[in-house]
């Protein structure tokens, strides 16, 4: 998107690539080994490609590149349907679409994950965890099974951008009212199915502004009491115990999360909401040199630096 938004045709060349991995039944690895494809063999169980997905962002990404006058080939565009048909096509329980790794959310640490790691949120015990998994899943099966909320706003706001060029896809109307009826009005936020972790206050779970906006949930995320802040949205909201500004996933700003947010607002007709954070995106990109993700009150960046998801600041522009 960054490279349609600067007049590049490597943003076709990009989406190709995303894509071109995809197995039969439309699955899309979250990576491939180009370069070496032996280099993640041992860890994932086998050559090539990782064993995961995570959330199907090439739907938008299509839609935006398209828009911005680049043509996309009709096998790319088939490619994209297939893979969100295979997402639309593992609705479990709730009417959700269930993941079978943390990492397939895109929120490694997110605070949602508490319940799965013993004995309570310890990085390093966390780490085991996740890499137990992996191991669980290239033998067939895997003991985390999560109906994430704002997973399942993604898949369901990709497939609704990807009409425009693939027509609509079945399941999208369905999955989405899914999302809307997890709204708790006291707690201001969706929260996943099962309680427990799953209702803590993260910005990850906001992403359901995409596919079911709602006045007080765009509201706070300018509130300084809730996850307001002058480098972007905290990833964790202030009142909760798991908040902490400067460890990964449990408050820091993602720069991904607030273009999507601020997209959701655009759209809503909440452009307060909209210019207010793509502006402290845009600061925080320049502060932190394009930083992974940063201190949301103090703009200290964190992670790899440049980092090329921080980009999305230049779509805005």
């Amino acid at each position: 998107m960054a490279w349609a938004a600067l007049g590049d045709d490597r943003c076709v060349q990009e989406l190709e690539s995303v894509l071109a991995s995809q197995r039969g039944d439309g699955f899309v690895p979250h990576m491939t080994y180009w370069s070496d494809p032996e280099a993640g063999k041992d860890f994932w169980g086998r050559p090539m490609v990782s064993t995961i997905t995570q959330p199907p962002m090439y739907g938008h990404a299509l839609r935006f590149v398209s828009e911005a006058g680049f043509d996309i080939s009709a096998s790319v565009i088939r490619r994209a349907q297939r893979g969100l048909e295979y997402v639309l096509g593992k609705v479990a329980d709730h009417g959700m679409v269930s993941v079978e790794h943390p990492w397939e959310t895109g929120c490694d640490d997110s605070a949602r994950w508490d319940d799965w790691c013993p004995g309570g949120y310890d990085r390093d015990r966390w780490r085991e965890v996740k890499h137990r998994l992996v191991t669980e899943i290239a033998e067939g099966a895997s003991s985390f099974s999560s109906s994430s909320v704002g997973y399942n706003a993604l898949v369901a706001f990709n497939a609704a951008e990807l009409e425009a060029l693939a027509g609509r896809l079945k399941g999208i109307d369905e999955l989405t009212e899914s999302v809307a009826v997890r709204w708790n009005p006291r707690l201001r936020t969706w929260t996943d199915p099962g309680g427990g972790s799953g209702t803590v206050r993260t910005l990850d779970a906001m992403l359901a502004l995409l596919v079911d906006p709602r006045e007080e949930a765009f509201d706070d995320l300018l509130d300084p009491d809730a996850y307001g802040a002058p480098f972007g949205p905290c990833g964790v909201h202030r009142g909760e115990p798991s908040f902490d500004p400067d460890t990964y996933w449990r408050g820091p700003n993602w720069p991904q999360l607030t273009y999507l947010l601020a997209l959701a607002g655009r759209r809503a007709g909440r452009d307060d909401v909209a210019d207010a954070l793509m502006d402290s995106l845009r600061r925080a990109a320049v502060a932190t040199g394009f930083a992974e993700y940063w201190n949301p009150d103090t703009g200290q960046g964190g992670g790899a630096a440049p980092q090329t998801w921080t980009t999305l600041a230049c779509v805005s522009l």
